[in-house]
């Protein structure tokens, strides 16, 4: 059974446009993020809300909190909100750059070609991890004393990263790679 593409639906010319739909709506919401958050950076989060996202036990997520504040909590929770809009657009914005550089490969690497579309379905598994990841900082940003919750939060978040890291990488040294051998070929 041959992998396809999650955008196999899309032609090729339609795919292009939409990824750059994609990545300026990905650049745009997540420079929104990062304003949004810079006063969640404190001592004891200074990776703002990525410093939650990894805390992975309720003290050190409450000590975070704590140096949050009241409004730092609220900002936490809007960002966390806004969070969910952002996993879809670069969830779907990687997956559909790691399908288009896989087509690029697919007369080149065989096998590569496979991993991109691999990654490209597994930022839609990324994308369910953040939303967990959320739903489990929410629950601790209203107060739920469950010890299992910035657990929850720090076990989606590693994978999460780490499928979205691969995806990039791909993305970067397949079209590195595709814009190298066209250049040879000239």
């Amino acid at each position: 059974m041959k992998l396809r593409s999650p955008f196999e639906w899309l032609c090729v010319p339609v795919q292009k446009r939409a990824f750059i739909a994609l990545f300026v709506l990905k650049l745009f919401v997540g420079a929104c993020l990062f304003v949004q958050g810079r006063p969640l950076n404190t001592d004891p989060a200074p990776l703002g809300i990525v410093s939650f996202e990894l805390a992975g036990n309720l003290a050190c997520a409450q000590r975070i909190m704590a140096s949050w504040g009241d409004m730092g909590k609220v900002s936490a929770g809007l960002n966390l909100g806004l969070d969910y809009l952002f996993l879809v657009a670069y969830a779907a914005c990687i997956s559909l750059a790691c399908a288009l550089t896989a087509r690029g490969l697919a007369r080149r690497i065989r096998s590569l070609s496979v991993v991109g579309l691999v990654l490209a379905w597994g930022q839609y598994g990324a994308a369910l991890l953040d939303a967990a990841e959320n739903y489990a900082l929410i629950r601790v940003l209203l107060g739920s004393e469950r010890k299992a919750w910035p657990v929850v939060a720090r076990w989606c978040a590693i994978p999460k990263f780490l499928i979205v890291a691969a995806g990039m990488a791909f993305v970067l040294v397949g079209a590195a790679y595709c814009l190298g051998s066209a250049a040879s070929r000239d």
